[in-house]
């Protein structure tokens, strides 16, 4: 049997050293050809069937699974998103509500530091006033003063101008009545 091997092997050298042709490829024998294609058909049916009850339904698993996961994210997502409005409407009203009693005590101690102001002006005033009648009363008190002794001085000076012009002392009577009569014309 070995021969008949080596004899094979033998012939098929001689053949492609004289120029002859080689073996056809084994996939393109004709001799070959429907075994392969029963092989093939059975090893298509076996890779089917074991992509489609192995590989499919974990693959499915694993989609399933993803799609569940990502829905459950949008879910917890949109939540939180109602949450955050929520909040930001509850923070917005906050902030009005805080703005508005803001104004509300700014305008309240506005109107107190005005009354406040007032109250103090009349005050001030009331006190320069009382200032200026008690000025009033001694300007008028140092004048009726100051004309009293005006009136002196200008009797003592009609006096002694009287003397000097003439050498002779007036009477003190006379030049009081000129001065007084002076005074008020």
């Amino acid at each position: 049997m070995a021969e008949s091997h080596g004899d094979a092997k033998g012939a098929t050298a001689h053949t492609e050293a004289e120029g002859g042709h080689k073996a056809p490829f084994p996939p393109f024998e004709k001799d070959t050809f429907a075994s392969q294609l029963v092989s093939l058909a059975i090893a298509f049916v076996a890779l089917y069937l074991i992509v489609s009850r192995v590989a499919l339904p974990r693959v499915g698993g694993v989609l399933d699974a993803r799609q569940k996961a990502v829905e459950s994210d949008l879910a917890a997502a949109q939540k939180l998103r109602e949450e955050t409005d929520a909040a930001l409407k509850a923070y917005e009203g906050e902030l009005a509500a805080a703005r508005a009693r803001a104004q509300a005590i700014g305008a309240e101690t506005r109107e107190k530091l005005n009354a406040a102001s007032d109250a103090e002006r009349k005050t001030l005033e009331e006190r320069l006033t009382h200032k200026l009648v008690e000025a009033e009363k001694t300007i008028a008190a140092t004048r009726e003063a100051a004309m009293s002794n005006v009136r002196n001085i200008a009797a003592e000076a009609a006096a002694a101008i009287v003397q000097r012009l003439t050498g002779i002392v007036p009477d003190g009577k006379s030049v009081e009545g000129a001065v007084d009569a002076s005074l008020k014309g």
